[in-house]
C-alpha cells in the first residue's frame, strides 16, 4: 500500500493536533500497529511543534510579508513512514545538523525524542528558500486486520 499526503499549516499552536490526527486516522485505516502509530504521532508532534515555535521570520512570502506557515509531508510506502516538516525559518544554526542536547538540557529535547522514536533521522536547512527540514522514517508493524473504511 501506498499513502502520502502534505499539508500547508499555519504556524499556531492548533495545528500541531490538526497533523496528529490527520497521521493517526491514516495509520489506523491502513492497518499500522498502533504502538508504532503512536510513536510516530509523537515524533510529529515534537517536530510541528518546533516549526510552530521556531520556523517562522526567515523566508518572505511572495507578497513579501514573513512566512507563517509550515508544511508536513507523510509517505506510508509499502514497510516504511516517511515524514517531512519543513518550516520557513532561519533554519538551523551553522550548516551542519543541530546537536542534539543532553537529557538534561532544558531545551532541544523534542530533537532528542525524535531521535529516539524514529529509526533514520535528518536535520538540515533549506537550499535557497531558508528554513528547517526535520524528515524521519520509521519500518512499519502491521495489525492483524487492518480498519475498512466504510462506504
Amino acid at each position: 500500500m501506498s499513502i502520502w499526503w502534505s499539508l500547508h499549516l499555519r504556524r499556531e499552536a492548533a495545528s500541531v493536533p490538526l497533523a496528529r490526527r490527520l497521521l493517526l486516522g491514516t495509520m489506523e485505516t491502513a492497518g499500522v500497529d498502533p504502538d508504532v502509530s503512536y510513536e510516530l504521532s509523537v515524533a510529529l508532534t515534537e517536530a510541528c511543534a518546533n516549526a510552530v515555535e521556531h520556523g517562522g521570520g526567515g523566508s518572505r512570502d511572495p507578497g513579501g510579508a514573513p512566512s507563517e506557515a509550515y508544511r508536513v509531508t507523510a509517505y506510508l510506502d509499502g514497510e516504511t513512514c516517511r515524514i517531512e516538516v519543513a518550516d520557513s525559518g532561519p533554519g538551523f544554526p551553522g550548516s551542519a545538523a543541530p546537536a542534539v542536547p543532553s537529557e538534561e538540557a532544558e531545551h532541544g529535547r523534542g530533537l532528542r525524542l525524535i531521535e529516539e522514536l524514529a529509526d533514520h533521522v535528518q536535520f538540515g536547512n533549506r537550499s535557497g528558500r531558508g528554513g528547517a527540514v526535520v524528515s524521519f522514517d520509521k519500518i512499519l508493524k502491521w495489525r492483524d486486520s487492518p480498519s475498512l473504511l466504510m462506504a
